[in-house]
């Protein structure tokens, strides 16, 4: 019951407001809001005078009030004392930072950053529209807007991008520069048609590299070895592959930035560019003026570069043209759409690429995906006995007890506290260039030989200790061959 509060009743109170009075609503008419609280209060006034509107109070358990508030109401500042007086005077002096007031493009940014959100989503439908974040990989429902107020707030959006606001039938893309607290970001904006409007998604990209380091991304050290191993090498192709939103574009940054030297030359074409790294000569991608993948490549190449990376390898153009500079004696770092490390070489053949080009120019291919790490303050140990694994999966050893999560103050009652990433390493040797001119399908005995460890026994590591559970790991286990 207090885990289904609609985003419409949630929205009566601000974060400082449900926390400040310690009351969580769950429902609202024209009669008032009804919230629950751990005890009748004497600030029901105050509140009640602050909304403007009737406040009626339900009596819960404190423990389960405190529990739902902070899984509903995530909190950044939790020291910052709320003042209600200032609150009610504001009137629209000055920028307001709650959303509801009057659905404030600036207010809506802020706090999907301070929610350390990536990204953002604005869905028109029939009768209401929606704001969702996707916070660790996983969509939370924000807000609800009046239809009559989303129009309005999709143009400010499209006018900060710089986007047509009169082409409301074709998808649009474009960025948001924004300045805030002494920090720079950008926001990636995408605009798609859609049955009752125009459906938005705006990706928060964090501006800076500081916190970008190859030796905490989640390498083991012999996967850590095998990798860097192929990214010194003075040519030759680097492809990392996985969905999207795995962390690929991350690795390739984090990469970048050890290869970052006054004596190399580096060239990007990146669509978009997530990070600024200095020292670096980076490329956004403009296909409607006829600046892709490969006609970018093609230009590097004019241009002496020592090392260059392609954002994705889409088609067979690139694909080809990225072959090319890696042959001509330079290093090539890319990322491609595949389910396994050894799925980039099936991929490319499928592509049409030559089985000895790719065999002489490949130097690593690697997989990679991201998992959301339990709460080390609340996870709880369970026996192991109950488990039942996908049946292609085989487990390299027998688990006694595992991990589950339970959710605490610190994890907002989710479970689960930030995410790392798995990899799997493959650094093409003699054997597996051979293997790769003669089409080999049946690739895991050498792989076990050469002792590459796949995605899913690696994910099984992880739930061995104790670092994620069961359910998140379960949909890597089913690509277990």
């Amino acid at each position: 019951m207090l885990d289904n509060i609609p985003a419409e009743v949630l929205q009566q109170l601000t974060v400082d407001q449900a926390w400040h009075y310690e009351v969580l609503p769950f429902r609202f008419d024209a009669n008032g809001l009804w919230v629950y609280a751990s005890l009748k209060h004497e600030q029901q006034e105050e509140l009640a005078f602050v909304l403007g509107k009737q406040v009626h109070v339900e009596v819960i358990d404190k423990a389960k009030l405190q529990q739902s508030l902070a899984r509903h109401y995530r909190r950044q500042d939790a020291g910052r004392e709320y003042n209600p007086v200032h609150e009610s005077a504001n009137n629209g002096k000055g920028p307001s930072l709650d959303f509801r007031k009057n659905f404030s493009l600036d207010a809506l940014i802020l706090d999907a950053k301070r929610q350390n959100a990536s990204d953002i989503h604005l869905e028109p439908y029939e009768s209401r529209c929606r704001v969702r974040f996707r916070i660790d990989g996983v969509l939370i429902e924000r807000f609800m807007i009046p239809s009559s107020e989303y129009p309005a707030l999709v143009n400010k959006i499209k006018i900060k991008a710089n986007l047509d606001i009169a082409e409301k039938r074709l998808p649009q893309d474009g960025r948001i520069f924004v300045e805030e607290d002494g920090s720079k970001f950008d926001i990636r904006v995408s605009s798609l048609p859609t049955l009752h409007g125009e459906k938005i998604v705006m990706r928060l990209l964090s501006g800076s590299e500081a916190r970008i380091d190859i030796q905490t991304l989640g390498f083991e050290a012999t996967e850590l070895e095998r990798y860097l191993e192929g990214t010194s090498r003075p040519n030759g192709l680097v492809l990392i592959s996985g969905p999207t939103g795995s962390g690929k574009t991350t690795t390739l940054y984090a990469t970048l930035q050890l290869l970052n030297s006054k004596e190399r030359n580096i060239l990007t074409i990146e669509d978009p560019i997530e990070y600024t790294l200095e020292g670096i000569n980076q490329v956004q991608l403009r296909e409607i003026i006829g600046l892709d993948f490969s006609s970018a490549l093609r230009t590097f190449l004019r241009q002496d570069p020592d090392i260059i990376m392609v954002g994705e390898i889409r088609d067979v153009n690139t694909a080809n043209m990225a072959i090319r500079a890696s042959l001509t004696g330079h290093l090539v770092l890319s990322t491609i759409h595949t389910n396994s490390a050894w799925g980039i070489i099936a991929r490319l053949i499928d592509m049409g690429l030559p089985e000895y080009l790719l065999a002489d120019t490949l130097n690593t291919a690697a997989a990679q995906r991201l998992v959301r790490c339990l709460c080390p303050f609340c996870k709880k140990e369970i026996s192991a006995g109950a488990l039942r694994f996908p049946r292609q999966f085989k487990p390299p050893f027998l688990l006694s007890s595992v991990y589950e999560p339970v959710g605490c103050e610190q994890c907002y009652f989710t479970g689960y506290k930030g995410r790392r990433a798995i990899y799997e390493v493959i650094s093409i040797d003699q054997d597996l260039a051979d293997a790769i001119k003669s089409v080999r399908l049946d690739i895991r005995k050498l792989l076990n030989e050469k002792n590459v460890t796949p995605l899913p026994v690696n994910a099984f590591q992880l739930l061995a200790t104790g670092e994620t559970s069961f359910q998140e790991i379960y949909s890597i286990l089913m690509t277990a061959q």
